[in-house]
């Protein structure tokens, strides 16, 4: 596992999905974790959204596949301490036994500065653009 204060929190809104990016690829839930708000909503899967423990779980079933996260950010629109991110995302690769895995979509999600001036997710939203389960 890597040490939790490897990867460093954005301080300017447009670095943040970088930020994450590296954190994700680091495949520790618990790094992964720091750039999330403690009551932050993740959604796993649409319609499903977790936060707390659950959030961490959720975090480390796509982080135990090892395969790493790129991102390009579309927009980020930053009103005071609030950002709205809209990301293309690509988790591509093979896991450790072999397997193939390919996740892309575009997220949906909101950040917030706090008063440290790092932000952090307080919606990660993944599915952003998914249409609604039936």
């Amino acid at each position: 596992m890597t040490h939790t204060d490897s990867v460093p929190l954005a301080t300017e809104a447009a670095e943040h999905p970088h930020a994450f990016a590296r954190a994700f690829n680091t495949f520790d839930p618990v790094v992964v974790d720091r750039f999330y708000e403690p009551d932050a909503l993740f959604v796993p899967r649409p319609g499903e959204p977790v936060t707390g423990p659950h959030r961490l779980r959720a975090n480390g079933r796509l982080l135990a596949w090892r395969v790493p996260l790129r991102v390009a950010p579309r927009h980020v629109y930053v009103t005071g301490e609030l950002a709205l991110f809209i990301v293309d995302y690509v988790i591509e690769g093979r896991t450790p036994a072999g397997e193939p895995v390919r996740l892309a979509g575009t997220a949906t999600d909101v950040g917030r500065r706090g008063p440290d001036g790092r932000w952090r997710y307080v919606i990660d939203n993944p599915f952003g653009v998914a249409p609604a389960p039936e």
